[in-house]
C-alpha cells in the first residue's frame, strides 16, 4: 500500500517555496490543522463525543473520515474502557454526519473490539492473579540464579511475590499477546474499511 501523505507534510515539503502552495493545498493544511487541534482537545477532555459532534458537523467528508481514523489509530490493547468507550462515541458520532453512514456495521465492529479488550483484559487480571496464588503457595517459585562476585551461580529469592509476578506475567503475557495482536489488527483493518 502506498504510503499517503498529509496535507500537513505536504504542507512541511514545501515550506521553502511559499510561492508553490495552491489555494487547496492551504485549505487542507488548515482543514487538518483544525481538526488535530479539535481531536487534540478531546483527547484531553475538554469536552465529549456530542461536543465533538457539534463542532465537526458542517465538516468535508474527507475531514470526517481523518477524524474517525485518528480515533481508531488511537486504539490498542491497552486502551482504557473509558477512553475506548469515549473514543467508540465519538466514532458513532462522527459516522453519523456523513452523507452515506455505516453506522450499525461501525457499531458492530467497534463492539467486537470492545468484546476482544475486555477478553483481554480479563485474561490479564486471571493470569496475575494465578501467578500470585501459586507464588504464596510456593515461594520456591520466587528463587532465580544469581552469579555471585566469584562466579558462582546460587539461588536467591525474588524481593516479593509482586516483584515475581510482574516478572513471569511479563513471559506469559508475551506468548498471548501474539494471538490477541493478530485478531486486534484483523478487527481494526475491517472498522478502517467501513470508515473509508
Amino acid at each position: 500500500m502506498a504510503n499517503v501523505k498529509s496535507a500537513l507534510e505536504i504542507a512541511l515539503e514545501k515550506a521553502g517555496n511559499i510561492s508553490a502552495f495552491t489555494h487547496e493545498e492551504r485549505e487542507k493544511a488548515q482543514d487538518e490543522e483544525r481538526l488535530l487541534s479539535l481531536l487534540g482537545e478531546f483527547y484531553k477532555g475538554r469536552f465529549d463525543s456530542s461536543e465533538l459532534w457539534k463542532r465537526m458537523k458542517g465538516s468535508k467528508p474527507s475531514s470526517l473520515r481523518v477524524a474517525q481514523m485518528n480515533l481508531i489509530n488511537t486504539f490498542s490493547l491497552g486502551i482504557s474502557p473509558e477512553d475506548f468507550q469515549s473514543r467508540k462515541q465519538a466514532i458513532l458520532a462522527i459516522e453519523t454526519l456523513k452523507e452515506r453512514q455505516s453506522t450499525a456495521v461501525i457499531e458492530a465492529d467497534l463492539n467486537s473490539i470492545d468484546v476482544l479488550l475486555r477478553e483481554y483484559q480479563g485474561m490479564k487480571d486471571k493470569a496475575a492473579e494465578d501467578l500470585k496464588r501459586q507464588l504464596e503457595m510456593h515461594p520456591q517459585l520466587r528463587m532465580q540464579p544469581v552469579r555471585t562476585p566469584d562466579g558462582k551461580r546460587v539461588m536467591q529469592m525474588m524481593v516479593s511475590v509482586d516483584e515475581a509476578v510482574k516478572v513471569r506475567l511479563s513471559e506469559f503475557l508475551s506468548e498471548q499477546e501474539e494471538h490477541f495482536n493478530e485478531e486486534f489488527s484483523a478487527l481494526i483493518t475491517d472498522l478502517k474499511n467501513q470508515v473509508e
